[in-house]
């Protein structure tokens, strides 16, 4: 292995490369950094908006277990900011990847500075975000019966982040997000997924009433999750058909027109005190039962 070690503007930069060049394993270039000032961390000091990020085209991972995931995935890692202990647990895992990584090394205190608490547990990465699959080419590739999820209205990152959890749980082919969500891509989100969103298929839609007449046309059964009244009861409803479960945000629920899209309303039975729970609680429970109902 060799080492080259060197002063570069006052940061210690060590490059470590590979004996001999092998294209399936990482090269890293491994630096020292004593403040968060250099231009090349701008991305993870702006944690904070994400639109910045999702202009970029890319993603920020801000949590070992997002981190591990990552390496994991086909997303391709443009550089990670650790503590070195992090660094001599993701070694191999970063020495794995294809692609050249830029690791940046910090003392916890250094990568709290970052939002001013304690954000993480000293691992963050920077990815960007490949070319997601169109919405024909998943449907294509999804397998029969389809179990499909739809969102709409839902701007918290969080609440977001657990639909694609609960997805990805439950065997949902793929997660269909509606033009008046969020970015599923956005920090918070990947974060609320624990990462699965690198595993799980999602695809954003410029007009989700449109997708939803393009399901109903193609024999697939639209079913918004909304409360009463006139709502069937969900253990009632058979789910083992050609299915796409429609959530809407937890205050307002789904709008009218996404209700006139579907082909009927479904809902969790609940004490007559309580109309509602968090969507991605709901979509938790309609997953499951779905996969239960399928065996």
């Amino acid at each position: 292995m060799e080492k080259i070690k060197r002063i570069n503007g006052g940061r210690s930069l060590l490059i470590v490369r590979p004996e001999r060049f092998n294209p399936d394993v990482a090269t890293l270039h491994i630096e020292t950094v004593q403040s968060l000032d250099a231009p090349e961390l701008a991305l993870y000091r702006t944690l904070r908006r994400p639109d910045e990020h999702e202009r970029a085209g890319v993603l920020v991972a801000t949590n070992v277990k997002v981190l591990q995931r990552l390496l994991a995935s086909r997303f391709p890692v443009v550089s990670v900011l650790l503590t070195p202990a992090w660094l001599e647990r993701f070694e191999d895992q970063l020495r794995a990847r294809p692609e050249a990584i830029r690791v940046y090394l910090g003392d916890q205190a250094l990568l709290e500075n970052i939002t001013g608490y304690q954000l993480h547990q000293g691992a963050l990465a920077v990815a960007k975000i490949p070319p997601q699959p169109g919405f024909d080419s998943l449907l294509e590739a999804a397998p029969r019966p389809l179990l499909l999820a739809a969102v709409e209205g839902i701007a918290n990152a969080e609440n977001l982040g657990s639909v694609v959890r609960s997805c990805a749980a439950f065997g949902v082919s793929f997660l269909i997000v509606g033009e008046t969500c969020g970015s599923p891509f956005q920090r918070r989100a990947v974060s609320g997924s624990m990462g699965t969103i690198f595993e799980q298929p999602v695809v954003q839609v410029g007009s989700l009433m449109a997708t939803l007449t393009a399901l109903r046309a193609r024999g697939v059964r639209c079913l918004a999750a909304h409360p009463p009244p006139g709502a069937h009861k969900l253990a009632a409803v058979d789910l083992r058909g050609d299915c796409c479960l429609v959530f809407g945000a937890e205050g307002p629920g789904l709008s009218a027109a996404a209700v006139a899209a579907c082909d009927d309303v479904v809902a969790i039975p609940m004490p007559s005190h309580m109309n509602s729970i968090n969507v991605a609680s709901a979509s938790a429970v309609f997953f499951y039962e779905a996969t239960r109902q399928r065996g």
